[in-house]
């Protein structure tokens, strides 16, 4: 079965673009400490019901064939319960972790790509790297302050409102420029490139100490809705 056009095209430039390239390795990586998390949990359980077996054939009766083939089926039913919890949840940006909300915000906007116009992934894949960047200087961010709040006010507020903000559009209409102004793509465009330049400025704030500048300066986004959608 051949991918449709656009899953295409967003292969394509993810091959040709370094920065897309980047983050696919990075999301190769994550997959992979997944599996050998969730593998490493059923390696654990299985020891554990093994030991219990054992102990119960060699200090409380012979369990026999059956009760090995029981603690087979044990295995079984805990991988799968294992496997269930373990399976990938939807992330909410308001309650991640300061330390961890970059990492988060990426993970969530990956899965935002498949919805999103093919024309805004050079953006999204310049404000992964953007958030690549600004993980570590966070670690000398107290979560408590007011600039912790200024960063999580743009990753868990701000850019989730204007991605959902355009994915309530009508998929017919988000082209298309209503009373007089730009269109939904548009307002998502220019709304994705400003927050690529303050997620920039906030990290290069955080690599000079400046939390107070990072905390007061007077410049905000503008993520309002109009008819046609969110604007940038």
């Amino acid at each position: 079965m051949t991918n449709p056009p656009s899953s295409q095209a967003e292969a394509m430039i993810r091959r040709v673009s370094p920065e897309g390239r980047a983050l696919a390795k990075r999301d190769r990586e994550r997959r992979q400490r997944a599996t050998l998390r969730l593998a490493g949990r059923m390696v654990m359980a299985g020891l554990g019901i093994a030991i219990i077996a054992a102990a119960i054939d060699l200090a409380v009766f012979p369990i026999g064939v059956v009760g090995w083939l029981v603690a087979v089926a044990a295995f079984l039913f805990a991988c799968i319960v294992i496997g269930l919890l373990s399976r990938a949840r939807p992330v909410v940006l308001a309650a991640s972790p300061l330390g961890t909300l970059p990492e988060d915000t990426q993970h969530w906007l990956e899965h935002q790509r498949g919805l999103l116009p093919r024309a805004v992934l050079p953006t999204l894949d310049s404000i992964g790297l953007r958030l690549r960047d600004m993980a570590p200087r966070l670690a000398t961010l107290d979560a408590d302050t007011p600039a912790a709040d200024a960063v999580r006010r743009l990753l868990a507020t701000d850019l989730p409102a204007l991605v959902q903000g355009y994915e309530a559009v009508p998929p017919g209409m988000r082209g298309r420029a209503s009373n007089g102004g730009v269109s939904a793509d548009a307002h998502l465009l220019s709304g994705l490139a400003l927050i690529d330049g303050e997620i920039d400025r906030m990290t290069e704030q955080l690599a000079r100490g400046a939390f107070d500048e990072l905390a007061t300066q007077s410049r905000f986004l503008e993520l309002k809705y109009d008819g046609a959608g969110p604007i940038g």
